[in-house]
């Protein structure tokens, strides 16, 4: 029996299931016999691609090629983000391949936004490579590909991301066509793509069902997969978004779950640190996923957990911390933490956030070795009162020795010392020899004692 998956582009589409039964049954026509699902079906309206050159869809973009075609629009706060951050997965399973003799289109339905350089700037944001085309044209045209292609979904108000999420990939020149949800299984999705289009009757099986490994699920693992691994990773540095290696120690865990829950309506509050993260990371805003608080608690311990494997890991030697390029001069981040280190000493928070607002830019040109202290700083900087600034200066200086230590860098000069609070269990650094405790401040300012070098922190 052949796969039912297996559809003719045609109007049988969108029409009743058993038309669809129908012409799935059929047997899929030879490249030459291909014309009903060419040139005389598919639109030849011209498009703009976000480098600003004009193609025409069925001619430069569709014909003979093996395709991937979805509809997004860059201001979309509900599935978009995910499910181009899901094609930018499947380019990297596809390789080389992709430009050579796969192709990804994702056409936008805000045309009136959507200009080539908003397009350029979405795309590189998630990281596309040659053969991933974004698209605008005319509005008319546009819908009219989208109804053509099954992809067309209408008005909705009930409907808060606009579009259904589906992507077509399709050969033209076999005739063989498939809709999927754009949010599938990247690995699963670059098999249907790169493999069974390619050559579905030379395509060969995987292991039996018996021989398949048993499953375990791990709810936040499945979760995470599912939703933020697309945009994140866990200590694999900067991917769309930021790594999230330690995250739950750094922010406090109730708006942790808040933000993973309903992003959009802290941001419309103008919360400072999802303003911050947008900011930082625009275009691309973290989506509204629908997603319930027993959902952000499952991710928030998976993550806690892998934080615990990663530290562990690190404490038993095989992993250390990721290493900041060389040649790497700290100073700019060194005086401003000092800056800091001082008010804090002194019970003040005047230019704290000021302070942690150029630590967190400076760390950033660093890359993964730099997004620790980043992190660190970003929290520091939206702290409001002494207790969460300490704490987040504590991970700061943490952050700070630990990279310097892994890429040799020297901190310790004749001005600035290490300093060690048995009290508090804290290192931090200062000017001179004199103990002015940052974290107890002027109740206990000279608790503490000098070190001669960073320490190894675990």
């Amino acid at each position: 029996m052949r796969s039912m998956f297996w559809l003719r582009i045609a109007p049988v589409l969108v029409v009743a299931c058993a038309v669809v039964a129908a012409v799935a049954f059929e047997s899929v026509p030879a490249a030459a016999d291909n014309s009903h699902w060419g040139a005389n079906y598919f639109p030849n309206v011209t498009l703009t691609t976000h480098e600003g050159r004009q193609v025409h869809f069925y001619d430069d973009l569709v014909r003979g090629k093996i395709v991937a075609i979805d509809l997004i629009y860059t201001t979309c706060k509900y599935a978009c983000p995910l499910e181009t951050a899901r094609l930018a997965q499947v380019q990297t399973l596809l390789g080389d391949r992709m430009g050579r003799d796969v192709f990804f289109y994702s056409i936008t339905i805000d045309p009136d936004h959507d200009t080539p350089p908003v397009l350029k700037a979405y795309a590189e944001k998630y990281h596309a490579g040659p053969g991933w085309l974004f698209l605008t044209g005319k509005a008319s045209d546009i819908e009219l590909i989208s109804r053509k292609l099954g992809l067309y979904t209408e008005p909705n108000p009930a409907n808060k991301d606009g579009h259904t999420p589906s992507l077509l990939v399709g050969n033209e020149t076999t005739g063989q066509w498939m809709r999927n949800s754009a949010l599938d299984n990247p690995k699963f999705l670059a098999r249907t793509i790169g493999d069974w289009l390619n050559s579905w009757k030379t395509s060969k099986p995987g292991v039996s069902y018996a021989e398949a490994p048993k499953l375990t699920l791990d709810n936040g693992q499945y979760a995470f997969s599912t939703h933020c691994a697309p945009c994140h990773s866990i200590g694999g540095g900067v991917k769309i978004g930021p790594d999230l290696a330690g995250v739950t120690g750094i922010r406090d865990r109730a708006w942790l779950s808040r933000f993973i829950v309903a992003p959009a309506t802290m941001l419309a509050e103008r919360d400072p640190l999802a303003v911050s993260l947008y900011e930082k990371y625009k275009p691309v805003q973290m989506p509204n996923l629908d997603l319930k608080q027993e959902d952000a608690a499952d991710i928030l311990m998976y993550l806690e957990k892998q934080g615990s494997a990663i530290r562990g890991t690190a404490a038993q030697g095989a992993i250390a911390a990721v290493p900041l390029p060389a040649g790497t001069d700290l100073q700019p981040i060194v005086a401003p933490y000092l800056h800091v280190q001082q008010e804090l000493s002194s019970d003040v928070l005047v230019s704290v956030s000021e302070n942690a607002r150029v630590i967190a830019s400076e760390a950033g040109r660093f890359g993964p070795g730099g997004e620790p202290i980043r992190l660190a700083a970003e929290s520091l900087e939206h702290a409001v009162d002494l207790v969460t600034a300490r704490a987040a200066f504590g991970h700061l200086g943490d952050a700070l020795m630990t990279s310097a230590r892994a890429s040799n860098v020297r901190l310790v000069g004749p001005d600035v010392r290490v300093a060690y609070c048995p009290m508090a269990k804290k290192y931090w650094l200062q000017i001179g020899e004199e103990i002015r405790n940052p974290f107890y401040g002027k109740s206990m300012l000279d608790c503490g004692r000098i070190v001669a070098e960073l320490p190894e922190l675990r």
